[in-house]
């Protein structure tokens, strides 16, 4: 570490700790001005082996583990998704993608650079960390893991001595606030054959996602109240209506399919909690609330977005499809009750 010593670390978290005693180590890092991955390598807290390799390598291995819980998060989402990781698809190159019936992910490996199995407060997980030192994915042991694998798992990945961490952190965006051709913009989006040509699209335009939607018109893109995303839930809840849940960071997106059943509100978070799945929503970070309306070849396909005040995505919500299939009519009318005007359709 440039600015200090694996000791000076130390020092400056155990006295932060005596201090204020229930910080998690995300909230811990920033405090003390540091990353999370500079306090797993340095000890603060937890104990941990720098796993080594390529990022494909280390993250392919991890089917030998059985079942297991995979977390992914952003400042303001965290998702929680028990099972086995299945159908992984890691080759050599930037992406990846996992499409188990339990857990599903979409790896973008270009960002990520350091790895570690930890050991915080008797609880094992293996740790993925993004070049500026930001938590891209945890894989953490339940007592459904094979244990005898997952000791196996770390004696194979796990480098002889650890390798400083050098944090990077990543170029500011570019992206303008506003399409420099707002009718253009318009033109293209309802030109979409398929929500995944949404981000290519944004690119072309050098638009941000937020800019896009405050730009694009209320048939295709409409504000709506912040509590909107407790309304869908608890009414996805109460009809079992089954929901796509999208919470992603610089370097992966983590996907729930599936019901929704226990909700609860504990502070500012609010949760899906669920035996397999775990949803914790911080709702005082969302600044803006927005019902997105995607033509595809299947459809008009509508999703809520929640945002942040820097304009970031913090979480989507779809109602349960694949390719070839329509939406279901239950969700696109639940969204749309959201909205003041009718979307395009």
């Amino acid at each position: 570490m440039a600015h200090d010593s694996f000791e000076a670390l130390r020092q400056r978290h155990d006295a932060l700790v005596a201090a204020t005693p229930d910080l998690r180590i995300r909230e811990r890092a920033s405090r003390l001005g540091a990353t999370e991955a500079e306090l797993v390598a340095a000890g603060c807290g937890v104990t941990s082996r720098q796993l080594g390799g390529t990022a494909q390598a280390v993250f392919r291995d991890l089917g030998s583990l059985g079942s297991v819980m995979a977390l992914s998060r952003n400042d303001a989402a965290v998702h929680e998704r028990h099972g086995h990781y299945e159908n992984i698809q890691a080759d050599d190159g930037p992406v990846g993608i996992v499409l188990g019936p339990d857990i599903d992910l979409r790896m973008f490996f270009s960002a990520w650079q350091y790895f570690y199995a930890v050991t915080e407060n008797g609880r094992d997980s293996i740790q993925f960390f993004d070049k500026a030192g930001e938590a891209v994915h945890k894989v953490y042991r339940t007592a459904q893991t094979d244990a005898a694998a997952w000791q196996a798992y770390i004696d194979r990945h796990a480098l002889p001595a650890a390798t400083p961490v050098v944090v990077a952190p990543f170029a500011a965006s570019t992206e303008a606030a506003q399409p420099a051709d707002a009718e253009a913009l318009r033109t293209d989006w309802r030109g979409l054959k398929d929500t995944h040509d949404f981000f290519s699209m944004l690119r072309q335009h050098k638009v941000s996602r937020i800019g896009a939607l405050r730009n694009a018109g209320q048939d295709l893109a409409q504000q709506v109240a912040d509590g909107a995303v407790e309304t869908v839930l608890q009414r996805a809840a109460e009809t079992e209506l089954s929901i796509m849940c999208f919470v992603a960071n610089r370097g992966i997106v983590q996907i729930h399919t599936g019901p929704v059943q226990r909700l609860a509100r504990t502070g500012p978070w609010f949760n899906v909690l669920d035996p397999a799945f775990n949803l914790h929503l911080n709702t005082t970070a969302v600044t803006s609330s927005w019902v997105v309306n995607k033509p595809t070849v299947d459809g008009w396909v509508t999703s809520l977005e929640l945002y942040g005040a820097a304009g970031e995505l913090i979480v989507q919500f779809f109602g349960e499809r694949k390719p070839g299939k329509p939406e279901l009519p239950a969700w696109r009318a639940l969204l749309q009750s959201l909205c003041p005007t009718a979307l395009a359709a």
